[in-house]
């Protein structure tokens, strides 16, 4: 069978594109990308080529350009072709050339894409770049989503040569008598992936002649057992998550009782910005009391009584925001300022926007968040607890009033009805040393 025959039925059964459908081919110049040209090209894709110069070998680099330049002519399509001074790149956002290359080289790709309105854009990976990625992140820890390898598809993004073997690619080059320009880079072990090429690989062929082919039938089983994962990933998340606003709500009982704890754990917090090293610190959340949390760049996953909140880090959105000591916190329904001051020789004044606490019954983090049913408080003066939902009734608060209603707590007590009344157990006696005052401004 034919390569160019197995190219288009590889492309028809996993729907990669279609013959309407405009086509950026990536070609650097070497083998893999100069077959897949030829290979849209018989096929008759309507298709334009894109090259990157990124000017990190010298004169070769230009040759390169100017060689995919002549390809383009010779295809009568129209060329795309950028140059980019890497090393400065790198340097300036202190990643690695590799790294640098990536990101410029996609970014610049869907650029292109968006303004002259192709569809997909084709990459060279083939069937031995497939097997180098499962083998790289095997060793990474990447788990089952990196050792199901390369996908065909990904977004805008298509590798119609995942089917194909290097050698394949090779000999339908020599076949063809197809020109190429060649990189000597590829023969070197500086990078990762030349390491893997051309060490790793041949060593466990020594052991293992048919590494590779193996590799490929297990790369087949490992999507097949990734799409059963993703598929019990999301009824648990189903069962166990719960969107309120902006956050997710999470039963602490029902999680707990959760089977693969761990993995089921680490699917949920990954979508907000945490790590994987970072799972064991959020289940101890489970044991702890609450206003402990976990936080990443972006969010932070907080124990609240029977809950674990996942929010975003001290958003002014947030239905929860962790107050951590003295100074300014702003939250949906105002600001907060909070200092700690000696106790007053007099009595203290009372007022809705100031709440003067015992700083001997307070301990930081302080939580603010909305009030729910089911919350009490101890009403100064009172030695009897009420619930809030009496308490609302008895002050004859409008709907809309106690929709607007935050609360001030600490370690499951609620220390202020922020703008309305303290709890008896927090209050200022003559016994008092320090006070701590929280100044309510700008009220919802």
């Amino acid at each position: 069978m034919n390569l160019i025959f197995r190219f288009n039925e590889f492309i028809s059964k996993n729907n990669l594109f279609s013959q309407k459908d405009r086509l950026l081919l990536a070609v650097s110049g070497g083998v893999d990308s100069v077959v897949l040209g030829e290979l849209c090209k018989k096929s008759g894709y309507d298709f334009a080529i894109a090259h990157c110069n990124f000017q990190l070998r010298g004169n070769d680099s230009d040759r390169d350009e100017k060689f995919v330049r002549g390809l383009a002519e010779k295809y009568e399509v129209q060329f795309h072709g950028i140059k980019f001074d890497t090393r400065a790149i790198a340097s300036e956002r202190k990643i690695s050339t590799q790294e640098a290359a990536r990101e410029l080289r996609y970014s610049w790709f869907e650029e292109i894409r968006t303004v002259s309105g192709y569809k997909y854009i084709l990459t060279a990976h083939h069937a031995d770049d497939n097997i180098e990625t499962v083998l790289m992140n095997f060793f990474r820890g990447t788990g089952i989503s990196g050792i199901r390898g390369i996908e065909s598809k990904h977004g805008f993004i298509v590798r119609p040569l995942l089917f194909a073997r290097r050698a394949e690619l090779e000999n339908f080059l020599s076949e063809k008598k197809l020109e190429h320009v060649s990189d000597f880079t590829n023969e070197q072990d500086d990078y990762t992936r030349n390491y893997f090429r051309n060490k790793v690989i041949p060593l466990i062929q020594k052991s293992f002649p048919e590494v590779n082919e193996n590799l490929l039938a297990n790369i087949t089983r490992f999507k097949e057992t990734e799409l059963l994962y993703r598929q019990s990933i999301q009824l648990h998340k189903k069962k166990l998550l719960e969107v309120k606003g902006k956050e997710i709500h999470i039963p602490v009982l029902k999680l707990k009782k959760t089977e693969p704890l761990h993995s089921i754990v680490y699917e949920i917090i990954s979508d907000y910005g945490f790590s994987s090293p970072q799972v064991s610190e959020i289940i101890s959340l489970l044991e702890s009391e609450s206003g402990k949390y976990v936080q990443s760049l972006s969010h932070r996953i907080i124990k609240n009584r029977n809950w674990l909140i996942i929010a975003p880090n001290q958003s002014t959105e947030a239905e929860m925001v962790i107050i951590e000591g003295t100074g300014n916190w702003s939250f949906a329904g105002g600001n907060l300022k909070i200092e700690i001051a000696p106790a007053p020789g007099s009595s203290i004044k009372a007022s809705n926007d100031l709440a003067c606490l015992d700083a001997d019954e307070v301990e930081f983090p302080l939580l603010v968040r909305k009030w729910k049913p089911g919350d009490y408080f101890y009403p100064l003066g009172m030695k009897k607890k009420k619930k809030l939902s009496r308490f609302f009734i008895d002050q004859k608060f409008s709907k809309t009033e106690k929709e607007k209603i935050w609360i001030i707590e600490m370690n499951k007590k609620i220390a202020w009805i922020a703008g309305h009344r303290i709890d008896d157990r927090f209050k200022v006696t003559e016994k008092t040393k320090k006070v701590v005052n929280i100044h309510l401004t700008n009220p919802d």
